[in-house]
């Protein structure tokens, strides 16, 4: 089964400590290590007014990860995409509120641009009336809840209609906020989405 437990566990042997870092600010990052500040703008000008540590960057990892995944702490609101150069870039994210956040291990089969959007049946069924509007769809654009990019997960052949997308609300990362989908910054997920292989795995850990 996965669990959080298990990934942090696993993390001790696969991440180096927060070595140089107050003891404080080694509980917060739990098992890796800034190995360089955040990737030159627009990250560093930080127009969202994001908390510091939800900026990208880039931490060193031990043998044992696969490049190319993508790793999700729904506690610490993390995710971290894994390089081939013993690092990682973590990003700060926001994830689905209470019980609609779904954990996991998923598969990208699909990537858009600038993604077209439709509430699930189910999200109508629970809010209509923030969603029955958008029973249409909406075409994608700079309001569009799905951002600027989008990675679509699955499970063997089926969509789950789980996403890690972009957000035209970056004030919501670090929190619970949305439908279920892992909401990134625009500019954080435009800047990994081309690094994402089609094919890569996702896990998505639970939130205890």
């Amino acid at each position: 089964m996965l669990t959080r437990r298990h990934f942090v566990i696993t993390s001790a042997t696969l991440f180096s400590g927060a070595l140089g870092l107050p003891a404080a600010a080694q509980d917060r990052v739990d098992f890796d290590t800034t190995v360089d500040r955040p990737d030159p703008d627009p990250f560093a000008n930080n127009p969202w007014g994001l908390h510091p540590r939800f900026m990208p960057t880039r931490v060193a990892h031990r043998d044992g990860m696969t490049p190319g995944d993508i790793h999700v702490d729904a506690v610490a609101k993390y995710l971290y995409h894994i390089g081939d150069d013993g690092t990682a870039m973590r990003y700060g994210v926001a994830i689905g509120r209470a019980d609609l956040y779904e954990s996991g291990v998923f598969s990208i089969r699909r990537k858009a641009e600038w993604p077209s959007w439709r509430p699930t049946d189910n999200m109508i069924e629970r809010e209509p009336e923030v969603y029955g509007q958008f029973a249409d769809g909406m075409p994608g654009g700079p309001e569009n809840p799905l951002g600027a990019r989008a990675l679509y997960l699955y499970e063997g052949g089926r969509d789950t209609y789980l996403r890690i997308h972009g957000t035209p609300q970056p004030w919501s990362i670090g929190t619970s906020a949305s439908s279920g989908c892992v909401r990134m910054v625009n500019a954080h997920i435009m800047d990994m989405y081309e690094r994402v292989e089609l094919g890569v795995t996702a896990h998505l850990y639970p939130p205890a």
